[in-house]
């Protein structure tokens, strides 16, 4: 009988949203597709010198519709109706305000333009400020209501972004009738949700960033937002304190929607969470391996029974919440706030003189310049990775610092900035590329480093996403710093896959999401060992870029 249900996977990640439909029965993706935010790539509601990082809502439902038309008519045979379940990953945290029907505000007449009304990225980092007062705050109060996630706030997070919303904008604030992530925004909308009191919030977003505990029956005490600024007081009554883990269904799929869709009413939609969560799920994720979902960031997931953390609270990681990942389960989170977004900096920087002179050549036409154009940005983080591959190990090279868009973890500091130093005249762009690999893997054993001195075991890695399938120069120097060996999943869509598995749990097509992880996932390629005459040398290059960070933060 599973093998002839089909469930859909919907991965909304930074600069797309991806949808896959899946077997229930082995997880064979039979279709895919691919969206690409167009006012998201046009950088309209974006300000990187102030931080701001801004997505409308219309992107996000344009995607959806587009990606699953599109998976349908791939599939063929006219599968719409042997379609059980949909349920949906998204970045996070990445909040809107919306209005008392549960509507983004940014949908409403007169806020159509207003960035504050639109979803807040999860990489906005203007309220810094927020961020840094609700951690001088929370010293004030007896109870810790930081210990579950890690003991320092980050801008990156809800309440920080909710503050600086409210304060900044007026006419958003008067309209406010509540901040919802945008892993519950999509399943509100999919269901016909029309009362924000009755959208089902997920525990992943509300344990990871919002400060909901079930030790604090729900999120802290008005008191707390009150005392901090007076535009919060109240506010909690405006949110929630029931959540749900992604094992359960939000509803059916409303009338509008399966229209919009061309699937039937009676497509369940399960609770959402983020990427990352759900990506740990699709790439089969096991107790003490660490899942590194790696990308433009990465995060880093990580499962324990509940006996055995007995309390312990990790300091200074993403937060460690019951059922954030496998219901049952305590899931760990950390992670690095850049990682392909440093390559991707540096690859920018290379192709400046191609993108803004090839263009203005009197030599070729312009034609022939685009074309150029686009072999060379194909071909040159490969390239610089096969000339990086060969340099001879240099304890004084290039060494860099990986806080180009702030440090998550360990101990967010989202103010602090990156460093390229040993720097001289034989500095050539392979070298370079060469050290910012090495500092986007040292922060990656940072990150191990603090879970093993906190008490919690790293007993291997697995890789998932782009980067992880795509580098093998990356992924050999992560295991040769780590001194660890990594597995590559095999899925190209491991979020999206996760998300399917999760769907078909919601369905009750499998009892609980490690059977539908078991029978669903597609194991992995590649594995990854360290070179181990390159531990030693990779160790004392750590300690160095640790003496830079320590003294970069001073």
């Amino acid at each position: 009988m599973k093998n002839n249900n089909y469930v859909i996977g919907v991965d909304f990640g930074t600069d797309s949203v991806r949808a896959i439909i899946a077997n229930a029965g082995n997880g064979q993706e039979i279709a895919a597709s691919i969206f690409y935010y167009p006012r998201w790539r046009n950088a309209l509601y974006c300000d990187t010198s102030a931080n701001q990082f801004r997505q409308h809502p219309l992107d996000y439902t344009e995607g959806l519709e587009f990606t699953i038309r599109q998976c349908l008519q791939q599939a063929g045979k006219d599968i719409s109706h042997a379609v059980k379940a949909i349920s949906i990953d998204t970045t996070g945290s990445t909040p809107v305000a919306v209005n008392a029907s549960g509507t983004p505000l940014s949908l409403l007449p007169g806020f159509e333009h207003n960035p504050n009304a639109m979803f807040v990225l999860w990489k906005d980092h203007s309220s810094v400020r927020e961020a840094a007062e609700i951690n001088a705050h929370a010293e004030k109060f007896p109870v810790n209501y930081l210990k579950y996630v890690g003991g320092i706030y980050s801008s990156e997070w809800y309440w920080a972004k909710l503050l600086h919303i409210l304060r900044i904008d007026k006419e958003v604030r008067n309209q406010t009738a509540s901040w919802v992530e945008h892993c519950d925004w999509i399943p509100f909308l999919l269901t016909g949700g029309t009362d924000i009191r009755k959208m089902k919030r997920s525990v992943c977003s509300a344990g990871h960033k919002a400060l909901w505990a079930e030790e604090f029956d729900g999120l802290p005490p008005n008191s707390f937002f009150a005392s901090l600024d007076p535009l919060l007081n109240g506010f909690r009554e405006k949110l929630f304190n029931q959540t749900c883990t992604s094992d359960k269904a939000a509803g059916y799929l409303c009338p509008e929607w399966a229209t919009r869709l061309g699937l039937d009413t009676n497509v369940i939609v399960g609770v959402g969470a983020f990427d990352a969560h759900m990506g740990a799920v699709g790439g089969q994720i096991e107790p003490y391996h660490l899942s590194k979902v790696m990308g433009t960031s990465t995060c880093d997931m990580l499962i324990a029974p509940a006996s055995d953390i007995e309390g312990n609270c990790v300091k200074g990681i993403c937060g460690q919440v019951n059922g954030s990942i496998i219901p049952g389960m305590i899931g760990l989170e950390a992670g690095q706030s850049a990682f392909g977004d440093i390559y991707a900096w540096f690859k920018s920087i290379l192709e400046w003189p191609v993108k803004n002179l090839l263009v203005n050549s009197t030599i070729i036409d312009k034609a022939t310049a685009e074309k150029l154009q686009e072999e060379i940005s194909q071909k040159l983080i490969v390239e610089l990775s096969a000339k990086a591959s060969l340099l001879e190990p240099d304890e004084n090279g290039v060494l860099a610092e990986d806080w180009m868009n702030g440090r998550r973890t360990p101990d967010a500091n989202q103010q602090l900035k990156g460093a390229i130093i040993n720097l001289d005249l034989s500095s050539d762009a392979p070298k370079i590329f060469y050290g910012l690999v090495e500092a986007t893997c040292f922060g990656a054993k940072s990150i191990v480093e603090r879970f093993m001195e906190e008490g919690i075991p790293v007993k291997g890695l697995i890789g998932l996403g782009g980067v992880a399938k795509k580098s093998p120069f990356i992924m050999q120097m992560m295991a040769d710093v780590m001194n660890m060996t990594i597995r590559i999943h095999k899925s190209e869509q491991t979020c999206a896959l996760g998300a399917a598995m999760f769907a078909a749990t919601a369905a009750g097509i499998y009892e609980k999401v490690e059977d539908a992880m078991l029978a669903m996932g597609s194991g992995f390629e590649k594995t990854y060992f360290p070179n181990h005459q390159k531990v030693d040398f990779f160790q004392k290059r750590y300690l160095q870029y640790k003496k830079l960070g320590a003294f970069l933060e001073s």
